[in-house]
């Protein structure tokens, strides 16, 4: 009885130490799987900072694209975007050499029926001295690849593709968070296109070879935003339609391009200086208060209003001066800076014709 009483009491903790050990390897699973969720929330938190951050629009996909191969260890990450006119490489780790291939990847076969029905596509090769088919003009460059066809609003805007030069090297990866890492990264393109267009949508002005105002909340909203705070400036010339009327239309032109000229010659580099609208200039005036701006706002009025417009004519000369307007407001960095001009033009618009001032508000 002794025997098989031991006996039993050993099968009992064999089946005790299984039991257990199958329990400490679920819960190390677990642990995997929560710390991979931790990771993958933490890359998450990177991309919204990305987004945040004061730097143009194409600098942040290439940052996003440098996160994911740092957080994920992948050999290289590609990220191409259709503009609905030709496929453009917004991203890439790979040598610039192989860029117009990634840029084609959407004409290769094993990837067509992967942007017809929108799910990623796994490819690779059981061999190491083999090659995946796209790589036309390469050595083997990639074993193994993972093709994600993008889409916003099931609307087909490009592909993310990331390789390794291992074969089978994808496998067992994650493909929800893979998933998700695609999601965000549709979620900043659809970001930064909205910044892109604010950043490209400004014109030259013939006239007056000056910016549009668009250029204010793009590209010069940078400079401004080195400050946290700033003095924003709007003038308009509010006898130009008299002017127009008296002397010709273009008369009225020629009075626009001498005011431009002559600000131009008064402001600093730092400064930035747009054509607004119409016979409207805006001046932003890059970490100076309000204070600091009015007796140079006032001296530059003054030689505006010098200014003769001269037509002549069998009855003789006749000539006018342009008579201004001036408003400043203060915009503080991250609030509404198109709120601020926004504020200006409806005081000009709302002025009497006859003001000619300089009005802090």
């Amino acid at each position: 009885m002794l025997p098989g009483l031991m006996i039993a009491v050993l099968v009992a903790a064999v089946i005790g130490l299984v039991i257990y050990n199958m329990s400490i390897h679920k819960k190390m699973g677990t642990f995997s799987n929560i710390n991979d969720k931790i990771a993958s929330l933490n890359v998450l938190q990177d991309f919204i900072d990305t987004i945040g951050k004061d730097m143009p629009a194409g600098d942040k996909v290439q940052v996003i694209n440098d996160i994911i191969i740092e957080k994920f260890a992948i050999k290289y990450s590609t990220i191409v975007v259709f503009n609905g006119a030709e496929y453009v490489l917004k991203a890439s780790n790979v040598d610039e050499k192989h860029w117009e291939a990634m840029k084609n990847l959407h004409t290769e076969e094993m990837f067509k029926d992967s942007i017809m029905t929108a799910t990623p596509k796994y490819v690779t090769v059981d061999k190491p001295d083999e090659k995946l088919s796209y790589q036309k003009m390469e050595m083997g460059r990639a074993k193994s690849a993972m093709f994600f066809p993008l889409y916003i609003d099931n609307i087909y805007i490009g592909y993310w593709i990331i390789e390794s030069g291992e074969p089978h090297s994808f496998a067992k990866v994650d493909t929800s968070i893979l998933g998700t890492v695609k999601e965000n990264i549709i979620a900043v393109l659809k970001s930064t296109a909205y910044q892109n267009t604010i950043e490209n949508i400004y014109r030259i002005d013939k006239s007056t070879n000056l910016n549009s105002a668009e250029y204010l909340y793009g590209n010069a909203k940078r400079v401004i935003d080195k400050y946290a705070q700033s003095s924003i400036c709007m003038f308009t010339i509010t006898n130009i339609e008299q002017i127009n009327a008296k002397l010709g239309r273009d008369k009225g032109t020629e009075t626009i391009v001498k005011v431009s000229n002559l600000v131009k010659t008064k402001i600093f580099s730092e400064y930035i200086f747009v054509r607004y609208m119409g016979p409207k200039f805006a001046v932003a005036f890059s970490g100076v208060n309000m204070d600091g701006v009015i007796s140079f706002i006032t001296s530059m009025k003054n030689e505006i209003e010098k200014i003769q417009i001269i037509k002549g004519g069998e009855g003789g000369s006749v000539f006018m001066k342009p008579r201004t307007n001036f408003v400043v407001a203060t915009y503080y960095k991250g609030t509404g800076l198109e709120e601020v001009t926004k504020k200006l033009e409806e005081y000009l618009d709302e002025a009497d014709k006859s003001e000619s001032n300089i009005n802090c508000i």
